[in-house]
């Protein structure tokens, strides 16, 4: 099926030519997942970014206790896309993705990512700088979470 129309409505690809975008296109590869699969786990490798493009999907973290928690639900309707840390190095998942309903979701492959990156470079360029830009949001989302808690463990400290 060709989703290039879908994939336009996402800000990630929305400035990537469309030339490009259907060589982009043809690269990704189509993942039905059944609600209450996981999609990637916290812990394996990842080699691989998501497109959601069908259903919803609830992104868990693990504490250091061993319990999970919601830090967020993505769905097709705000044109998500997870596992992106994957384009940037093969590093270890960060959290789990949980299908919450019948989810539809396209991936690539760092390799494959780096060889359109190589092959379409001002493409390319765009789309780690968008990638880049998602990853620094979210490393700001959580300094400003870690404040919260530094500044809640020093009142508790100071109370007792």
């Amino acid at each position: 099926m060709d989703y290039v129309k879908e994939l336009r409505g996402f800000p990630l690809l929305a400035k990537i030519q469309d030339k490009d975008l259907q060589i982009l296109a043809g690269l990704l590869k189509v993942h039905k997942t059944q609600a209450g699969e996981d999609v990637i786990t916290e812990g394996d490798t990842g080699s691989e970014m998501y497109i959601l493009i069908e259903g919803t999907v609830d992104v868990i973290k693990t504490t250091v206790f061993g319990d999970k928690f919601v830090v967020a639900t993505l769905s097709a309707e705000k044109h998500c896309v997870f596992g992106e840390m994957a384009m940037v190095d093969n590093d270890k998942r960060s959290a789990t993705v949980k299908a919450k309903t019948a989810c539809t979701t396209l991936s690539i492959d760092h390799k494959s990512f780096e060889k359109f990156c190589d092959e379409h470079p001002q493409s390319g360029v765009e789309l780690l700088r968008l990638i880049s830009t998602n990853l620094v949001r979210n490393i700001r989302t959580e300094n400003n979470n870690l404040k919260m808690v530094y500044q809640a463990l020093i009142e508790e400290i100071e109370t007792n």
